[in-house]
């Protein structure tokens, strides 16, 4: 946590328009609908404001007025308790702490294996595969609830909708009955009007090829 020496008149997200990390706060934020200046960054190219606030020079960094904040599940957990309606973690501990462990889970088993599919060669084979597998064998949980393993939709279901959206792009297609399971998951996550909104251009591209 940094201090921000000159203090802004709202919030503002410093975005890496095709990360999937900066994709999870920014539909966080949609689904809270809150005013937020979104800058997009290239991350080759940090501007002066996230390496002076955020010692990683890390994206997404969110900074809203003296307080600068970065690790997409520290954003997004601020944004909702600072913003708590709608609710989007549950409110008595034991739901709150098993939905903040699907997080863990998603995050650690799942968004590296993105990375490495996204950096390409040999190794990208494998997790491509292993990320199929992983997702299918899910199906079941996601097809069980609404939202993931719940009534309401969760930070669980921000975490995942970015991931399901770029499955074409990382050239994995899923298919059979566990393969509609999650396509008709993800089809719900697209549609939310939160979610319309959350996507940059970069992100509507991996979907039209445009």
């Amino acid at each position: 946590m940094s201090a921000v020496p000159s203090r802004r008149s709202t919030m503002t997200l410093f975005s890496d328009p095709g990360s999937l990390l900066s994709h999870r706060v920014r539909l966080v934020l949609a689904e809270k609908n809150v005013t937020c200046d979104v800058v997009d960054v290239d991350p080759l190219e940090l501007p002066e404001d996230v390496v002076d606030l955020n010692p990683y020079g890390t994206l997404p960094t969110l900074v809203d007025r003296e307080l600068a904040l970065y690790d997409s599940r520290i954003l997004c957990e601020y944004i909702d308790e600072r913003f708590p309606h709608p609710p989007l973690l549950p409110v008595d501990p034991v739901s709150r702490a098993t939905t903040r462990l699907y997080m863990f889970r998603v995050e650690n088993d799942w968004y590296p294996l993105v990375d490495t599919i996204l950096a390409g060669g040999k190794a990208a084979t494998r997790a491509r595969k292993e990320l199929k597998e992983g997702l299918m064998a899910a199906a079941p949980v996601l097809a069980a609830n609404p939202f993931f393993m719940s009534e309401e939709y969760t930070l669980v279901d921000a975490t995942l909708a970015p991931l399901l959206w770029r499955l074409p792009y990382l050239g994995i297609e899923l298919s059979g009955i566990a393969g509609k399971q999650v396509n008709t998951y993800a089809a719900q996550m697209f549609t939310r009007p939160g979610f319309v909104r959350s996507l940059s251009e970069a992100e509507r591209e991996m979907r039209n090829g445009s």
